[in-house]
């Protein structure tokens, strides 16, 4: 079944042969779940909102505060307090009310994950602790359902899409287990700008996916040093000793 294009809204994807007409129809057909509205999920809703994707499930538990305005573009000072999800939803709805939104503002965890996960065709995880990690990997590689991974800290960041394929790589095939010095951006901070720039990664790698264009991450990782302006891609390798594929 073909979905109506807006032609004028999405004429800039339409006139790139790599997306074309059937690319921008399969962005409207597309159901991606992304979890954490913050500094990742922020750019990376707007960005795939805009883009045309046709359904968005946005999980978080969170509410607005105001130290989150320094990087999450999603909101505005008048949000603080509120609901990220319900908020986030109403200002993706304004950009594009071609794109159906949904707002879950609830954590997701091993228990939930795949109730909340199941019939995307497609999940971002921007969220900022190992624990949501591994559950939406967990969830992930069950269902069957390609997941774009971002990370973030002080100056640096990391894309990567993983279980794009059966014999893919998992996210515990690069993590298997929280690290002992893991951070979060509350304790050792997070230049604004990050976000924004690996939050549009993870939506430009859910585009290429969605409609087939280029070459995605599968297998591989990005890695970004925004202090030094530098970036290079890792390969990565399925470890056969991995708890996450073994939990399929």
């Amino acid at each position: 079944m073909s979905t109506p294009i807006d032609i004028e809204r999405f004429a800039r994807h339409i006139v790139l042969r790599e997306i074309g007409g059937p690319g921008q129809q399969a962005l409207g057909r597309a159901r991606v779940a992304i979890v954490g509205a913050g500094g990742l999920g922020a750019p990376a809703s707007l960005y795939l909102t805009a883009a045309g994707v046709g359904h968005i499930t946005l999980i978080d538990p969170d509410t607005v505060s105001l130290d989150n305005l320094q990087r999450q573009i999603l909101f505005r000072t008048d949000d603080i307090g509120q609901s990220k999800a319900g908020t986030g939803a109403v200002a993706l709805r304004a950009l594009n009310p071609g794109t159906q939104v949904i707002a879950i503002p609830a954590a997701l965890d091993a228990d939930n994950a795949r109730e909340l996960l199941a019939g995307a065709d497609l999940i971002l995880d921007g969220c900022d602790n190992f624990e949501t990690r591994f559950a939406v990997n967990a969830a992930s590689r069950a269902l069957g359902i390609p997941l774009v991974s971002g990370a973030i800290g002080r100056w640096d960041g990391q894309v990567s899409l993983f279980n794009a394929s059966p014999d893919a790589p998992c996210y515990r095939c690069w993590v298997p287990e929280i690290p002992p010095d893991a951070e979060t951006c509350a304790r050792v901070g997070v230049v604004g700008a990050l976000p924004g720039l690996i939050g549009s990664m993870m939506a430009l790698e859910a585009i290429k996916h969605i409609c087939g264009a280029g070459q995605t991450l599968d297998g591989r990782i990005l890695l970004f040093d925004g202090l030094a302006m530098e970036s290079r891609t890792v390969k990565l390798r399925r470890d056969p000793e991995c708890q996450g594929c073994a939990e399929r």
